[in-house]
């Protein structure tokens, strides 16, 4: 075979790969699509991925058959979507803990969120509340940074989990204003909003949705929020960059991920429905009440933005020396 030949045909081949892959971008999906929750049903993370599918349902008819697949930190259900058929017919639900704060905390994973996993599009992100007992002495932040400096280590932090991102905003602030303080983990956000009351902790960061109720209720003070901006459901409420430390912001974001080497043209199609789907007014009160917001961006901006979330977390950790198992 000569030489012109053999590019001929090798030309007619790439031609014909490429037909093929817009083809089955086209007919996509014509089955209903897995899309894989790492956490369990009823949760934060389980819900808002309820709500995206009924809307981008809503919208465009694709069926969606949601699996909750919970475990090891959000791992467990992101190694699922890492290691399945990058045919579109299978995503999930990534978010901070298991796409950043794991894979530069966690001595070993089943799977490299930068290897295995495309970020597909943002979905929402949530700041976290820094809040202490109704009756604390402390009236805002400054109240409790001088506290924490006046005695070193002994100022207690309470943790809905090792590793989790208010923890890990906890460790931030920690850092950027120059305190230390004694961290005390719990199994989730109940116990230790509990002991928190108590008194057995002197304040904690966690999620609106697991303080708004007793903030409302007068048994919690918020004193700031990690957001760049205030947040809708607590507008009273003052960001720490607005207490004296500018720069400073950290969320908890959430994005729709899918298996490496999913066709391009399915990631934009399930990016440009997840877009729409979010600019709904009634999605956007959704995750208002909550106190999340709507986050978009094409593909490629997706995937610069989480890229930077990873360099910056991981940062934060080293630094920190925060390891667990």
């Amino acid at each position: 075979m000569n030489l012109k030949r053999r590019i001929t045909m090798g030309c007619a081949v790439l031609a014909a790969f490429a037909w093929l892959g817009t083809a089955q971008a086209d007919t996509w999906p014509d089955k209903p699509i897995r899309f894989v929750v790492p956490y369990t049903p009823g949760g934060g993370t389980d819900t808002l991925s309820r709500q995206i599918t009924e809307k981008i349902t809503q919208e465009t008819k694709w069926a969606f058959v949601i699996e909750n697949k919970p475990g090891g930190g959000g791992n467990i259900g992101l190694d699922i979507v890492a290691k399945a058929k990058p045919d579109g017919y299978t995503i999930g639900m990534g978010q901070t803990s298991n796409m950043a704060i794991n894979p530069a905390a966690l001595a070993k994973m089943p799977f490299d969120p930068s290897r295995d996993i495309v970020p597909v599009a943002l979905v929402a992100e949530q700041p976290m509340v820094m809040v202490v007992r109704a009756d604390s002495q402390w009236q805002n932040l400054a109240d409790m940074v001088k506290a924490a400096k006046a005695r070193p280590g002994e100022v207690k932090q309470a943790l809905a989990g090792t590793g989790t991102v208010g923890h890990l905003v906890g460790e931030m602030l920690a850092r950027k204003v120059g305190f230390k303080v004694l961290n005390v983990p719990y199994k989730g956000a109940a116990p230790a909003i509990t002991d928190l009351l108590g008194g057995q902790t002197d304040y904690m960061f966690a999620t609106p949705q697991a303080v708004v109720g007793m903030l409302q209720g007068g048994k919690l003070r918020a004193l700031a929020v990690s957001s760049a901006k205030r947040v809708g459901v607590l507008p009273n409420v003052p960001t720490v960059a607005e207490q004296g430390y500018p720069g400073f912001e950290a969320v908890d974001w959430k994005v729709i991920v899918a298996p490496a080497g999913t066709p391009p043209d399915v990631v934009k199609r399930l990016n440009a429905a997840a877009a729409k789907a979010l600019a709904q007014p009634a999605m956007i009160a959704r995750l208002a009440d909550e106190g999340s917001v709507p986050m978009s961006g094409s593909v490629e901006e997706v995937a610069k933005y989480i890229k930077a979330e990873q360099g910056e977390w991981a940062t934060l950790i080293r630094e920190a020396g925060i390891r667990f198992e």
